[in-house]
């Protein structure tokens, strides 16, 4: 027979709850998820931090609700930012403001073109050439829910080579009201006349131009109609 369990030794299930929180958090913030990733699956989560299902589900809920992770039917929990600014800046974003969408984004993404010409990596560019193969691919594809992932991964990567840390999370942050736009701008299916090429704007990045980076990511912000 096994010895009886002290009680104290058992935290409440709340206790539990915040602890796991907060050693998901420590692992963002550590980079060991960085944003933009995919966390490890449910039963992964449970058996690394030996906790239960039910408070593995908690306390990525409460991140979710934070803003801080974001869970993407049939794709699984991604790390949208560092902080808790998400989801201030997201609900500004998502309610019938899609031409302020379309501003900050180029607030962003032109910023962020002409910054990633002038320092992106070998590595960057590879990532850049991985993601416009796969926005193609997407596209080919024929689902609009896989384009509109692909596209948005395009344009992190593109964040990202700026080498701009407070951009990427700043970016990160209206992650879902870029989806949004984009899937507005989309439409329910994937016409030939909706296509816009980005392969453009990753040229001009891997040749170093930083006013061609920036033009090719300004062409394709447009307001949407009578905004």
């Amino acid at each position: 027979m096994p010895p009886p369990v002290d009680s104290a030794t058992v935290p409440p299930r709340g206790r539990r709850v915040r602890e796991t929180i907060a050693h998901l958090r420590q692992r963002i913030m550590a980079g060991e998820w960085p944003v933009g990733s995919r966390i490890p699956t449910e039963p992964q989560l449970v058996e690394a931090l030996g906790v239960g299902r039910n408070t593995v589900r908690e306390a990525v809920r409460a991140l979710a609700h934070a803003g801080v992770l974001e869970c993407r039917q049939g794709s699984g929990t991604y790390v949208v930012s560092t902080d808790e600014l998400a989801p201030v800046v997201a609900r500004r974003l998502t309610e019938d403001r899609a031409a302020e969408v379309i501003e900050v984004r180029r607030a962003f993404e032109v910023q962020a073109a002409r910054l990633a010409a002038r320092r992106r990596t070998p590595e960057d560019l590879a990532a850049l050439d991985a993601a416009l193969d796969a926005r193609e691919a997407a596209w080919r594809g024929g689902r609009v829910a896989d384009f509109v992932a692909a596209d948005a991964a395009l344009h992190t990567a593109v964040v990202t080579a700026a080498h701009n840390t407070m951009l990427a999370e700043l970016y990160a942050s209206i992650g879902a009201a870029i989806r949004s736009t984009v899937a507005h701008a989309t439409g329910e299916a994937l016409t030939p006349e909706r296509h816009i090429d980005h392969a453009r704007l990753v040229a001009a990045i891997r040749a170093g131009d930083a006013e061609r980076a920036a033009r090719e990511a300004d062409a394709f912000l447009e307001p949407p109609p009578g905004a």
